[in-house]
């Protein structure tokens, strides 16, 4: 875990290959109290998400190189991620 993590505030990565809607999300969350991480590729989110494990996680499904769908996948199939929450 990050040692500067604010335990008060959930932790909220967002992946979507749009700026827009990471945009969109990072200031709808963060008005609402949460930390939020936006990731624009999917492979960015497996080594995130070991070394700093989010509350939860808002996946695209539509994205180039690696689907959502494939970024759940390997989140679940690894010890250290796959309790993480995925929507």
């Amino acid at each position: 875990m990050n040692p500067t993590r604010d335990l008060s505030r959930p932790q909220i990565m967002v992946v979507d290959d749009e700026k827009a809607n990471l945009q969109l999300w990072t200031m709808l969350l963060s008005k609402e109290g949460f930390t939020v991480h936006a990731v624009e590729d999917g492979a960015e989110v497996l080594s995130l998400a070991q070394t700093d494990p989010p509350d939860l996680i808002l996946l695209d499904i539509m994205m180039p190189h690696v689907t959502g769908y494939e970024v759940c996948e390997y989140l679940k199939s690894d010890l250290r991620t796959r309790d993480i929450p995925v929507i």
